[in-house]
């Protein structure tokens, strides 16, 4: 066996987005571990305990089963799940981190027109940072599953799960953010990074994954695909993204 690797799912997004990585993982001989964030997934709709939940609750819980391991795992994380995976490495929490279009962290402006407008269409529903928060078909068509074909894009979204507020607002307005939740101390990171990009990505777009890259300049590896979206968990392509992934922890570990 190769050791044990951490899939951490990103925003509205729960382990089920996992379930081809999972398999592919299990197969090359990994053991896998796929969590699900703090209140998601609550059956009934939103929990109303996600109202004031932010990065560091999400990041405090997976350290503490990360704690129950024997040694510290891969973490493997898509989106908001790649920037818990980079707040865990500085804790030397990481064997090694795999970024899937990774949140950017504390510092890294917005790289494109449509991640400012992201943040803006938030500011639209007021005090969102005090809300549980749920996602709209119509966005997430447009932006993160805007690579799926039109079939699948709202089979995909049924399985959307509600978001907290305060952890958006740490990620998306990290500059207000007295608490500095989403600021990931790059000296503390001494394990390799894949970050990995899709070429299409509205939400976290290629410039962005390269500057998270870039923060990391003698540990990180950067990969683009470029005919995928945000989901690359998911999207046609997912296993050359998948292969990409166990064949560079392969090289580095």
């Amino acid at each position: 066996m190769n050791g044990t690797v951490m899939m951490i799912p990103g925003a509205f997004a729960g382990a089920w987005c996992f379930d081809d990585f999972r398999r592919h993982f299990e197969a090359a001989g990994w053991r896998v571990l796929t969590p699900e964030l703090r209140h998601h997934g609550a059956p009934g709709g939103a929990d109303p305990r996600l109202a004031g939940t932010g990065l560091r609750d999400y990041a405090d819980d997976l350290a503490a089963e990360i704690g129950a391991l024997d040694e510290a795992p891969v973490l493997l994380g898509h989106s908001m799940g790649g920037l818990l995976a980079q707040l865990l490495a500085a804790r030397g929490l990481a064997r090694a981190a795999v970024l899937l279009a990774p949140a950017p962290s504390w510092g890294i402006l917005p790289s494109s027109r449509e991640e400012i407008a992201a943040a803006m269409g938030l500011m639209s529903l007021g005090s969102f940072w005090e809300q549980v928060l749920d996602s709209a078909f119509e966005i997430a068509a447009d932006n993160s599953l805007n690579c799926l074909p039109a079939d699948r894009q709202r089979a995909v979204f049924e399985r959307f799960v509600p978001e907290s507020g305060q952890a958006l607002f740490e990620c998306l307005f990290w500059m207000f953010d007295p608490n500095r939740a989403a600021y990931v101390n790059g000296v503390n990171v001494d394990c390799p990074l894949l970050c990995i990009a899709g070429g299409r990505d509205r939400v976290v777009v290629p410039d962005s994954v390269r500057k998270t890259a870039d923060k990391y300049p003698e540990l990180a590896t950067f990969m683009e695909f470029e005919e995928m979206g945000h989901m690359l968990l998911l999207e046609d392509d997912w296993q050359a993204v998948a292969e990409a992934c166990t064949d560079w922890l392969a090289a580095v570990l």
